[in-house]
């Protein structure tokens, strides 16, 4: 039988298995490149001038017919001429244009609220332009605000769109129907609405809402005069052209998301390459995510088919889309449904808002909380918490870490006096080794007599470690996915605690105005890292030493190693960790210095 492992050793290896798991991938695999958009052809200028509304009608009533389609196509009792079906994207012909040129091609109703500005396009009737006024690209005051939504006739296309599927009874409007509308702008808590007659004469609405923040409410209404009855569906998509940049980072999904009759679903962009991923008879909601934007759609019917999918020709365009179940409209009636959208940053407590007003079931995943939700968002709303008293996120981490500490003071006191105590047995220890040391099994057992009679548990020291290693998982996740942590400064040089620490050493800390390459930036350490680092040699120092030499150099070599790796981690992640060693050292330092006191005083 092998001795017990000491508390040292226990310290350093449930650390490095908590780290690890983190640090391998993104060590071994690290994100690759994002892929280059091809370059795609644009529609002819339409010659409709911006913000103007055309006084006619659809000059052309004959639906365009595509290679593919966006809305999904019914079968059975309706039977779906692909001529009446919203196009698949449209790939595009001629050069594409800047962002400002493509918003210029066609007549507009302009959103303009205090979060966000944006357009309405009446040629199709679709919203591609939204500019969230609260976030930049950069840390830099004067980049460019984030441009969620994109026009289809631009680089980065991406878009809801809401329309009708019907049989061949009735013409209803495609994507390049130009709509009228007698309003001109869409302002919080306003309404919009944009008509187009058919030519068998029935009458498409879209009725636009948003409130205060990222919530838009599109309500499609159908009046039917044509003179029979109708069966018809409505669809609501979402769908952006080109593979976006993504952070390729296992612990965070980007790509399709939905909560479907109670069930997250997390689909990856490829995973729709060999066709696509149908939901039938579902309620819920579903939609496209990044890191920490989301386009999401949530129908008013309590149940609807959905599916993702990926078309397209020169560019790929991923789709999130559902289609509602068949409904009868009578000649001289009317009928509408709703349909909501989301658009906007994934801010906590604004899902949780949406989630609680409007019944939408488990909203908050649009957040990427993980496995560890159970710990990772209540660690979240603490740390919101702190930050609503003190006004700064790292000072909100700094009171967590108090709190955690104070939590496991008594566990911890446990710990740090078994191993303070196994620390003054060290010479005792070694006069058995040196007694027993060709008899493992009898070196075994004194050692165990030992630890009875000084009543020493020799695992206590390893229950903290492992109790906080779900909470240090947890943080890590919460600076990474939440947008609360993007751009949130600290003191001095950290203005971002979801990023490094940005003073390297390869920079002598910031003095040489030099852009690190890439391959050497797991070795460009920060302060914050160094002195990390230095806390755990230190907390080392005061733990019993490995009876081996070889396991001596080894752990002698663990908290340099961590240095490095930790170096790439989030600086809140590094603040916290190094308060965290700091609190552990004064905490055993002066459990030590008590146990001496005590040892003088018997002796």
């Amino acid at each position: 039988m092998e001795s017990p492992p000491n508390n040292n050793k226990n310290l350093i290896l449930a650390v490095a298995l908590s780290l690890m798991v983190l640090i391998g991938w993104q060590v071994f695999f690290p994100p690759t490149a994002p892929v280059v958009q091809q370059t795609a052809q644009a529609p002819a200028n339409s010659g409709v001038n911006n913000g103007q509304v055309n006084p006619q009608n659809q000059t052309n009533n004959n639906p365009v017919i595509a290679d593919s389609t966006t809305a999904p196509v019914t079968t059975g009792a309706q039977n779906q001429s692909s001529a009446n079906v919203a196009t698949f994207g449209d790939d595009i012909s001629g050069n594409l244009v800047s962002r400002q040129a493509a918003l210029q091609k066609d007549p507009r109703i302009i959103i303009n609220t205090a979060r966000v500005n944006g357009s309405i396009n009446l040629n199709g009737g679709r919203i591609d332009d939204l500019t969230l006024l609260d976030y930049r690209e950069t840390l830099d005051d004067d980049a460019d605000y984030v441009h969620l939504l994109n026009p289809k006739d631009g680089k980065n296309p991406y878009y809801a769109d809401f329309g009708w599927l019907g049989d061949n009874q009735f013409t209803p409007p495609t994507q390049r129907t130009l709509w009228q509308s007698y309003d001109r702008q869409l302002n919080a808590n306003g309404q919009v609405t944009l008509f187009w007659d058919s030519p068998e004469n029935i009458r498409f609405e879209k009725i636009f809402t948003i409130d205060e923040d990222f919530m838009m409410s599109m309500t499609q209404r159908i009046v039917n005069n044509s003179g029979n009855n109708i069966a018809m569906r409505t669809y609501g998509l979402v769908a952006r052209t080109g593979l976006p940049e993504t952070e390729n980072f296992y612990i965070l999904h980007e790509g399709f998301l939905a909560v479907l009759n109670d069930e997250l679903i997390e689909e990856d962009y490829d995973d729709t390459d060999d066709g696509p991923i149908k939901f039938e008879q579902r309620s819920g909601w579903l939609g496209i995510t990044d890191k920490y934007w989301l386009a999401a759609l949530v129908p008013q019917q309590e149940s609807f088919n959905g599916s993702f999918k990926n078309g397209g020709k020169d560019r790929p365009i991923f789709q999130a889309d559902f289609y509602t179940n068949v409904t009868n409209v009578p000649n001289g009636a009317a009928h509408q449904d709703r349909t909501l959208l989301f658009a906007g940053a994934k801010e906590v407590k604004l899902l949780d808002k949406y989630e609680a007003n409007y019944g939408i079931k488990s909203f908050d995943l649009g957040v990427d909380f993980g496995v560890l939700y159970f710990i990772t968002k209540p660690l979240f709303l603490v740390i919101d918490k702190l930050f609503d008293i003190f006004g700064n996120f790292g000072v909100a981490i700094i009171a967590l870490t108090f709190m955690i500490k104070l939590l496991f003071f008594p566990l911890a006191q446990k710990s740090y006096t078994s191993i303070s105590k196994m620390k003054q047995l060290q010479p005792e220890m070694q006069e058995l080794r040196e007694r027993y040391g060709e008899d493992k099994q009898r070196l075994q057992q004194e050692m165990m007599k030992m630890y009875r009679e000084r009543k020493i548990n020799p695992m206590a020291g390893c229950v903290p470690i492992i109790l906080q290693i779900p909470v240090f998982f947890a943080l890590y996740k919460v600076l990474f996915v939440t947008i609360e942590m993007r751009h949130a400064p600290f003191f001095g040089w950290i203005q971002d605690l979801s990023a490094p620490d940005p003073l390297g050493i390869l920079t002598l800390f910031g003095l040489i105005p030099w852009t690190v390459p890439a391959i050497l930036t797991f070795v460009n350490i920060g302060i914050w890292p160094i002195i990390m680092g230095l806390t755990m040699w230190i907390q080392q120092k005061l733990n019993p030493a490995p009876p081996d030499p070889m396991q001596q150099k080894i752990f002698a070599m663990l908290p340099f190693v961590f240095t490095f790796l930790l170096a790439t981690f989030p600086a809140g992640l590094v603040i916290y960790w190094t308060l965290n060693n700091t609190l552990t050292i004064l905490q055993q330092w002066t459990i030590m210095r008590s146990l001496e006191r005590k040892q003088r005083n018997n002796t």
